[in-house]
């Protein structure tokens, strides 16, 4: 029985897909559920898995865009497994993947000596390098040797015209590996440039930054951050201070929290913050859901099983789909300062960047804290400047007074110790 397997729907809206990678080979035996390809959407990267044990047949390229619900390859059930298979990573009684690659690396380079051979040089002979003295004047006045001119006159030698063409060398060094190479950029990188290209002509982004005191926040892990971690598993990071700090701002300022719908204005009574990860496929954003009624375990929980899944290649596009408002943190790049850009349809995102030591003034008094500089980038079309600068502020305020603000002045009960 020929088995015709199809695409998948990897989710709504999603209507086609690229073949990243065959992961088998044409007529190879596969198993059932092993991963056969790696599928690219505009969304995620996804795994294959084979229909059933058999023979394959490929019927798509390496790069092929396909739709979802089409033919990509055929399983032959009938086709009985090989005494020694290459899922398994092959044994000592049949040819294994390692045999199969050397046995490619030969037949890709027939006749190798003859292509190593180098072109005969070309003949010189007693003119060659000899300029005339009409080239040998004009070349004195470029700074250049005849010998470093091939020549177009008779037995090569120099003519005045090859002298008038010469170029002097202005210091740039030659000889060196001047290569290039085009890779073609998978689905998501495409999606994601297409996004962002979208968000730069469809909106009217502006960008509004501010600074933060850290220290408080340092003090609060330096005291805590060891117990948190014994009790819940997890890392007091500076994540579950920005989320909950951004969601009283949202909750403050709900314009920020809201979206264009054609021509109305969409608002959120919950707070979806997508967070920017980076992926071996590159930028993520999956989403934390309901952040409003989340404590700092939840979010740093989160955020932990987000990110390992994102950095796994096992995040999914439910997991990516939505959001109201996106944190990206530059910061962990060593960005000091940056207008990030809107995740549409969202209308705000804020930058965290890098934490410095600077000099700033406390009570009269020069001292050195941990600062970081904030921006927030928004849809100047729904979000008027008052309410921009007006949410920074109220994020700053947070973290610069986490314990009043963030913890209710009970830290021990907000961390769950």
């Amino acid at each position: 029985m020929i088995l015709e397997m199809k695409v998948p729907s990897p989710g709504e809206s999603i209507t086609e897909v690229e073949i990243a990678e065959w992961l088998v080979e044409d007529g190879d035996y596969v198993e059932k559920d092993q991963a056969i390809a790696e599928v690219d959407s505009d969304k995620a990267t996804l795994e294959l898995p084979a229909e059933a044990s058999g023979t394959i047949t490929l019927k798509a390229e390496e790069g092929d865009a396909v739709a979802v619900g089409q033919v990509v390859c055929l399983i032959d059930t009938e086709a009985k497994a090989p005494e020694s298979s290459t899922y398994e990573g092959g044994d000592e009684g049949g040819n294994s993947n390692a045999e199969k690659d050397v046995a490619k690396d030969q037949k890709a380079e027939p006749n190798k000596e003859n292509h190593d051979k180098a072109p005969n040089p070309a003949k010189e002979t007693y003119a060659s390098g000899v300029a005339s003295p009409a080239a040998k004047k004009i070349l004195a006045e470029k700074g250049m040797d005849a010998k470093t001119i091939s020549g177009t006159g008779k037995d090569g030698r120099v003519t005045k015209d090859d002298a008038v063409k010469a170029v002097p060398s202005m210091g740039t060094p030659t000889g060196g590996n001047r290569s290039s190479s085009n890779t073609k950029m998978s689905m998501l990188r495409r999606k994601v440039a297409e996004r962002l290209v979208e968000a730069k002509n469809t909106t009217a982004m502006l960008t509004t930054f501010n600074e933060v005191d850290m220290a408080p926040i340092f003090a609060l892990r330096k005291e805590y951050k060891e117990s948190f971690k014994a009790k819940h598993g997890v890392s007091l990071g500076f994540m579950s201070f920005f989320s909950l700090a951004v969601v009283r701002a949202l909750q403050m300022y709900p314009a920020v929290n809201s979206m264009i719908d054609g021509k109305e204005m969409k608002s959120f009574d919950f707070v979806d913050i997508s967070i920017a990860v980076s992926g071996p496929k590159g930028l993520m954003v999956p989403v934390i859901r309901n952040a409003e009624n989340l404590t700092f375990r939840g979010i740093e929980s989160e955020v932990k099983r987000l990110a390992l899944r994102a950095r796994d290649g096992q995040i999914t596009v439910d997991e990516m789909t939505g959001g109201t408002f996106t944190i990206t943190n530059g910061g962990v790049f060593g960005s000091m300062l940056s207008t990030p850009i809107i995740n549409p349809p969202q209308s705000g995102i804020l930058g965290m960047h890098n934490i410095i030591e600077r000099p700033i003034a406390v009570d009269g008094q020069v001292v050195i804290h941990p600062m970081m500089y904030v921006a927030l980038s928004y849809d100047h079309r729904i979000i008027d400047g008052k309410e921009s600068v007006g949410f920074l502020v109220a994020v700053k305020e947070a973290l610069e007074n986490p314990v009043e603000i963030l913890m209710n002045n009970d830290v021990k009960k907000a961390l769950e110790l």
